[in-house]
């Protein structure tokens, strides 16, 4: 397992990415609207960081993480075998909150905070 991602909900997506691009020298990799939100996914080399905004009037559980404001939304890790890491956040009784069959699969930690699984090489910042 690696920490592969980190993903911010920001509420001026134009502004934020000029940021980190500009002043911390992100460049983007892929960006564009995934069900209720836009996303630009951006690399400093060594970590996917996406900066996520939310249409307005989305009310799917995602869009509800961290509440209105701007916050580090959640954190995605890449792991082996994504099926044996389901079953076990399951067997935890931690609340799963993506959609059936939607990968990343994203949950609720322990301590409150949203996490996700992914299959391997799924936030890979350059194409394969």
């Amino acid at each position: 397992m690696r920490l592969a991602h980190i993903s911010i909900k920001v509420d001026d997506l134009e502004a934020a990415g000029e940021f980190y691009e500009n002043v911390l020298g992100f460049r983007d990799v892929r960006s564009g609207v995934n069900r209720d939100h836009y996303s630009r996914h951006m690399t400093d080399g060594n970590i996917d960081l996406a900066l996520i905004k939310y249409q307005e009037g989305a009310t799917s559980l995602d869009s509800q993480v961290g509440g209105d404001g701007p916050c580090i939304h959640h954190v995605g890790f890449e792991v082996d075998d994504l099926e044996k890491w389901k079953a076990q956040i399951e067997d935890l009784g931690l609340e799963i909150i993506s959609e059936p069959g939607v990968i990343p699969i994203k949950f609720v930690a322990p301590g409150g905070h949203i996490a996700e699984v992914a299959p391997a090489h799924h936030f890979d910042l350059e194409p394969r």
